[in-house]
């Protein structure tokens, strides 16, 4: 049996300001090639902590991580971005397009972080093929401006599938969308799960949204349970 993409054991967060509140309070959670859910629970819950440190943004107060096998325990910054940089793809409620940039030389400014870099024609190839599937391939060179907002966050999206991700961490990515863009940006990126072994996870305040995931799992008071 292959490991988890990500695994956590008994990992709970606090913070100095406020040591007697854990955020997030002895979570074990497996996640398997290929799997996907939502997470959802109250504002200010802990969502996007719990989001954060499976993507090693942030770290626990204890507890262990590890990614593929590999415990985190121990790695300094500059491994811990590499490992973002070739495992995880995230996706945010703010696509953080640049503004200067065409949408192709947007998604392709996380391959500048590879240690193993590709060359230009494979890179290019691969981003082209990525606009096509999220029915882009027409908006290549525009600017983020000339980009509706349902548009902007498909590019981000492609932006965070880039490098071949095994791991895609959605944080509200559909917070900033109409209803209808909300819903395609979802089906997307269930369609993107079902095509691999991606693994996909969603922190959403909406449960119909969540829903489509097929799995849906509440952060309340620092448990993190299956509904």
């Amino acid at each position: 049996m292959s490991s988890p993409v990500i695994q956590l054991k008994n990992v709970s967060k606090w913070y100095q300001s406020d040591p007697d509140r854990k955020v997030l309070d002895g979570i074990d959670l497996e996640v398997g090639k290929g799997d996907r859910f939502a997470i959802v629970g109250p504002s200010g819950c802990g969502k996007s902590t719990l989001l954060n440190i499976m993507g090693t943004l942030d770290s626990p107060s204890e507890g262990k991580i590890s990614i593929n096998g590999e415990s985190l325990e121990g790695r300094d910054e500059k491994a811990l971005a590499a490992l973002r940089s070739e495992q995880i793809g995230f996706i945010f409620q703010l696509h953080h397009l640049l503004p200067q940039c065409s949408a192709l030389e947007n998604v392709l400014v996380p391959t500048l972080a590879l240690p193993n870099r590709p060359d230009a024609d494979t890179l290019d190839k691969r981003a082209r093929q990525l606009f096509e599937e999220v029915g882009l391939s027409n908006k290549l060179d525009s600017k983020p401006s000339q980009l509706s907002g349902g548009e902007r966050q498909r590019v981000a999206v492609i932006r965070a599938l880039i490098n071949q991700p095994k791991i895609l961490l959605a944080d509200e990515p559909t917070g900033a969308l109409d209803e209808e863009n909300a819903g395609n940006l979802v089906d997307l990126l269930v369609k993107l799960n079902d095509s691999g072994e991606l693994a996909l996870i969603m922190v959403t305040h909406d449960k119909e949204l969540a829903s489509r995931l097929g799995d849906i799992r509440t952060l309340k008071s620092g448990k993190l349970e299956t509904l």
